[in-house]
């Protein structure tokens, strides 16, 4: 079981750094202009923004099992 949730959030990690995440309307800009360094420069600034609202939300959900659990203990 858990080596099945180390792996899971293993493949969580490397998703960000697979996708290729854009708008439709900055793609056709940045494709437009040919800078290709451009291009990636948005692309990885989406995804490091794109990062942090997981990360808070995993943060609340590992609390909460936490706190369940140390309730479920001490019963």
């Amino acid at each position: 079981m858990k080596i099945k949730l180390i792996i899971v959030l293993f493949l969580f990690a490397l998703m960000p750094s697979l996708a290729e995440a854009q708008c439709a309307m900055c793609r056709a800009v940045l494709e437009s202009e040919g800078s290709e360094a451009a291009a990636k420069g948005i692309n990885d600034g989406i995804v490091y923004l794109m990062i942090f609202p997981y990360i808070l939300i995993g943060g609340i959900g590992f609390f909460i099992y936490r706190t369940l659990r140390k309730k479920k203990t001490t019963e």
